[in-house]
């Protein structure tokens, strides 16, 4: 039995975006890797057979095997899962043609429903749906024990059709039902707009095919008109994409050494991703923003460009997910989704669940202009009852020179620090100094 790889990364943006899989070379022979324990086997027999002589309905051998073969993946991970062969086809039929989605990257959080990020200019991002928002239902039904891909399956659909979610975020007294209109989703990967001269503010949305040569003649328009003394790339709610991008955006700031590379137990899944040489690289400074919704590939950019002191990193800490699962094939035509290893920062630093820690963290001043804008969300609304039941919050084009973090980058920008200054000064003001402790102890 073959082992298909996918470089893809945890949280689910293909199936509700409609990415393709990217089918990666074969690993190898599935073998046990020890002898099963047998008194256990033998314990899983008798539980069946109970089941079958007592449940009160009738169950066939396919069910309880299936329903015991996914809860043991489950009780794994959340992203480990068995593909029915149903499940399974569509996985591979997913390259084919088109179909309609929200554009949101979904996970599971403590068994719960909840978004990564929505990704920008999609039916999801315009009717308001934030990153951390926790799915409780999607049209009535209860979200609790669902997989992944069942919940990618319950919300993507034909182009036009709706779904009807119901979302939990924080400061919410109760449930809100938010119903959204699914399209095709075609996302432009990189957006720029106008800040300071010399300064370029540069977004990637996500990460796709074309991504680093779309950054590359981003960058290239910008210093034609005129130098570069620095920039800053926002990867705030980029759920993430393409391995192989990440590598090539980080390489395009980092001309040697290591970018990311994977552990895993398998030998094949222990691999190291460095920066070439040859090609295209940039030497200003750099300010990288990124936030709760910041994932996957943008954090293996964040991460190798704050080890390797290309850049200093702005915001609040990033979602943290960067596990590689791997799609097995099974001879009945089911397969599993396992995860089978992990990324981690040049420096060692382990991703998921972790995240990356910005060297600048500015969760205060988020949160206060998040609450300034939710203000006067409400003022604008209260007249008009319709708006307010159908959407989160209006659509409003961004205004840079009000956001704060990117204000604090702009300023570091323009000083004469250099990043390992810059760090080195930011980590003295997280230092509590030690005559400090002397005071409180002797008061």
């Amino acid at each position: 039995m073959s082992i298909m790889r996918h470089a893809r990364f945890t949280a689910l943006t293909l199936v509700l975006v409609g990415f393709a899989l990217l089918a990666g070379p074969f690993l190898g022979n599935c073998v046990w890797a020890k002898s099963p324990d047998y008194k256990q086997l033998r314990l899983f027999r008798d539980v069946m057979g109970i089941v079958q002589k007592n449940y009160v309905k009738d169950v066939s051998d396919k069910e309880l095997i299936q329903g015991a073969i996914n809860g043991m993946l489950q009780s794994l991970d959340p992203h480990s899962s068995f593909l029915t062969e149903d499940l399974f086809k569509e996985l591979q039929d997913e390259t084919k043609g088109e179909f309609g989605g929200l554009g949101i990257e979904i996970t599971l959080d403590n068994g719960v429903l909840t978004i990564v990020s929505p990704i920008e200019d999609t039916p999801a991002d315009k009717i308001g749906l934030k990153p951390g928002d926790k799915i409780v239902k999607i049209d009535g039904e209860s979200t609790k024990n669902i997989t992944l891909l069942q919940a990618v399956k319950k919300m993507r659909g034909p182009k036009g059709t709706t779904v009807t979610i119901t979302i939990m975020r924080e400061g919410f007294r109760k449930f809100k039902d938010i119903t959204i209109t699914r399209d095709i989703i075609h996302v432009k990967s990189i957006k720029k707009q106008p800040l300071e001269a010399g300064f370029p503010y540069v977004k990637i949305v996500n990460f796709q095919e074309s991504t680093d040569t779309d950054l590359k003649a981003a960058i290239e328009q910008e210093s034609r008109e005129q130098p570069i003394k620095g920039m800053i790339l926002d990867l705030r709610n980029n759920p993430g994409g393409l391995l192989d991008q990440a590598v090539k955006v980080a390489n395009l700031f980092i001309d040697k050494g290591l970018i990311v590379y994977t552990d895993g137990r398998v030998k094949d899944q222990r691999m190291e991703f460095r920066a070439t040489t040859s090609g295209k690289h940039y030497d200003f400074k750099t300010a990288v923003l990124i936030n709760g919704g910041s994932a996957s590939a943008s954090e293996i950019v964040a991460g190798a460009l704050q080890d390797n002191d290309r850049a200093a990193i702005f915001g609040t800490k990033s979602f943290g997910k960067a596990s590689v699962q791997t799609i097995i094939p099974l001879d009945n035509g089911s397969g599993l989704r396992l995860t089978t290893a992990y990324y981690y920062t040049p420096k060692g630093r382990h991703i998921q669940e972790k995240g990356i820690q910005p060297d600048v963290d500015m969760k205060k001043e988020v949160e206060k202009q998040e609450e300034q804008e939710e203000l006067e969300e409400e003022k604008k609304n209260k007249d008009d009852k319709k708006e307010k039941k159908s959407r989160l919050r209006p659509e409003s084009k961004e205004d840079l020179k009000k956001d704060p973090v990117v204000r604090a980058a702009l300023e570091w920008l323009t000083s004469d620090k250099s990043v390992t200054e810059f760090k080195e000064e930011q980590k003295k003001k997280t230092v509590v100094p030690e005559t400090a402790f002397h005071d409180a102890a002797e008061n």
